[in-house]
């Protein structure tokens, strides 16, 4: 149950239609990975901690440099050459002293995620290069691991979330099925403060509702936001039945 002092906390989201004590303590009781604590990381972790979602495992094996300060919230200049999965977890610690943080210092990669996925609910995706992205992506949709995905460069910024256990929905090789070998990165082509902050809140609303049980999570479908002009479109994905990762009724391969 909610102690006294989680329900004044959490208050204002209890009072939401749709939101009650059982989708809080659904939520406290989640266990979710994020996987990158950089410009999408920051804020996701910073609404999932405040949320009050019970333990967040926080994956990044790179240091905090002043580069990442326009855009990366949990960081301030006194962190600059501390691993960011310590600055970050000093920052959400203070937030809310209730959750629960597990720092991993370490690249993502197989042996990472054979650990962790059968340990957690969720994982959001806020790592900033392809390939990572799809082999995070095939392992979640192996252990049937919701994955909540999104990407910013410049203004724009894209969405989704890749869940195996809705029937007839596209994974993300199905929408990405190879990486673009022209596509700029940030570091090359810039990105603006807001467009982090954006998509890396709509990642955190979208694992809220999918930890809660409520509201409808962005599933097969790709949201695209524009910042430029604040302009929202969604796409339908569809599976593809040659799929190496979904394809024959999701049967998964390398």
């Amino acid at each position: 149950m909610l102690t006294d002092a989680e329900l004044l906390r959490y208050s204002r989201q209890i009072l939401l239609p749709g939101w009650d004590i059982a989708a809080q303590e659904r939520v406290r009781a989640a266990r979710v990975l994020i996987v990158g604590l950089g410009g999408l990381g920051c804020p996701a972790a910073q609404t999932l901690a405040a949320a009050g979602v019970g333990t967040l495992v926080l994956c990044d094996f790179d240091i905090v440099e002043l580069s990442n300060l326009q855009r990366q919230c949990l960081h301030h200049e006194a962190d600059i050459g501390r691993l960011k999965v310590d600055s970050a977890a000093d920052k959400l610690a203070a937030i809310n002293p209730l959750v629960t943080l597990l720092r991993e210092p370490h690249p993502v990669d197989a042996d990472l995620l054979a650990r962790w996925l059968p340990e957690v609910d969720l994982v959001l995706d806020c790592c900033d290069n392809f390939a990572t992205r799809d082999e995070v992506a095939r392992l979640c949709w192996q252990a049937r691991i919701p994955l909540v995905s999104a990407a910013a460069l410049g203004w724009d910024g894209q969405l989704a979330v890749y869940d195996a256990r809705a029937a007839g929905t596209a994974c993300y090789r199905c929408v990405f099925p190879a990486a673009d070998e022209d596509a700029p990165a940030c570091a090359d082509a810039g990105v603006m403060a807001s467009t982090v902050a954006v998509m890396g809140s709509w990642q955190a609303q979208e694992a809220l509702k999918l930890l809660a049980g409520v509201g409808e999570p962005l599933r097969g479908q790709l949201l695209l936001w524009q910042g430029s002009n604040n302009s929202v479109r969604r796409v339908r994905t569809s599976q593809d039945p040659a799929c190496p990762v979904c394809g024959n009724q999701g049967v998964i391969s390398a």
